[in-house]
């Protein structure tokens, strides 16, 4: 059994008293989990006094209600995302500060439970909540295991995720055509931030089913001469929608005819990661260029942008797993965290190099570098 520390800071003193109650005896635990979760509740009445127990207790868990007296909740969440403390914020607030719980929570606070709430509804918060510092909490002791256990873990998570999903965004669907009823005009914007969330674990169950299939050796490989410029003109294609959206010029440059020894597919996964991330960190108006050549024993392949860039740490870290660089540009922007660590392993495998180049606000350039006659057998 684990615990999980939960702090609520609340001036409603039923309120307090009501989730400690609730939460005394509540348990989570699923089958994929190794060990159930129970709780334990510290309160505070203020802002001030949730601050202290904050900097002292280190909760795992806040339940922060914005209408405090002195500091209000809002100051809380900047102080938390000023420490950069790892703390899962749940906003609690009364439909009249609607407007701004659903700012809080995009200034970082995870979600928001309208007052007044059921039991059900606060549980079925923690529930989420709890799976959340799971699979975190997996995800660190992965990086300490071996492959074996994270192929375990990655396949527990993609059969986890895969069956809720048409199910939840079904009934979000119905939501937004106002299936259920006309007056549900003031959810539109969680509906659409609901819907995106839900854009991610998808992008992050294809993202787990690749890097299961790379880092478990799993899976049919069809190892052949291929030529490499079919495989970008492809990646190209499927990416040309979204490079649109952005306004977004995306080119291909080099000759007709690259060829290398490798599995078309795995190509294919490299391209579409590294083309569709240049255009995702890209800048409105920007451009893609994506060029493709022989140099001696090696195939290069660059894709050059002209985004929001990055510095020399995060270069330092963006090819590890689930890794995603958090500043103000990339806040809203959806991803993994396991595309280019997915790109490096599959260059790895073949023996190949990739190399960044970057500079904030002015575009950054991958270049990788492929044998051309040493296929990953």
């Amino acid at each position: 059994m684990s615990t999980l520390k939960i702090l609520v800071i609340d001036d409603e003193p039923g309120i307090r008293s009501g989730i400690s109650r609730i939460l005394r005896n509540f348990r989570v635990d699923y089958p994929f989990m190794e060990e159930a979760f129970d709780f334990v509740v510290r309160e505070a009445s203020t802002g001030e006094a949730g601050i202290e127990i904050i900097d002292t207790d280190k909760p795992d868990i806040l339940l922060l209600d914005n209408k405090l007296p002195g500091i209000q909740g809002i100051e809380v969440l900047e102080y938390i995302r000023k420490k950069q403390l790892n703390i899962i914020v749940v906003m609690i607030t009364s439909y009249a500060s609607l407007e701004l719980a659903v700012k809080a929570t995009s200034d970082g606070a995870y979600d928001f439970i309208p007052k007044p709430f059921t039991p059900q509804e606060l549980k079925s918060s923690i529930e989420n909540i709890t799976k959340r510092v799971f699979l975190k909490k997996m995800t660190n002791k992965l990086q300490e295991s071996g492959k074996q256990i994270r192929f375990q873990f990655l396949s527990v998570l993609s059969h986890e995720l895969k069956a809720p999903l048409n199910s939840i965004e079904g009934y979000l669907q119905m939501i937004k055509e106002r299936q259920a009823g006309p007056q549900l005009d003031s959810y539109d914007y969680m509906v659409d931030r609901m819907l995106e969330r839900i854009k991610g674990m998808r992008i992050l169950i294809l993202d787990l089913m690749d890097l299961t299939k790379v880092e478990s050796g799993k899976g049919k490989r069809d190892i052949k001469e291929i030529n490499l410029v079919d495989i970008a003109r492809m990646a190209i294609d499927t990416m040309t929608p979204y490079s649109i959206q952005k306004d977004i010029k995306l080119k291909l440059h080099g000759s007709e005819v690259v060829k290398v020894i490798a599995d078309s597919e795995e190509m294919e996964i490299i391209f579409n990661n590294l083309i569709s991330n240049a255009i995702k960190y890209n800048k409105q108006g920007g451009s893609v260029d994506c060029t493709l050549r022989e140099n001696g024993e090696w195939v290069e392949i660059l894709v050059e942008d002209t985004g929001i860039g990055m510095n020399p740490e995060d270069i330092s870290r963006i090819f590890d797993d689930f890794v995603r660089i958090k500043t103000e540009k990339t806040r809203n922007i959806t991803g993994s965290g396991l595309g280019l660590a997915i790109v490096k392993k599959l260059i790895d495998n073949y023996k190949g190099i990739i190399e960044v180049t970057s500079q904030p606000d002015q575009g950054s350039i991958f270049k990788v570098k492929l044998p051309i006659d040493k296929p990953c057998l």
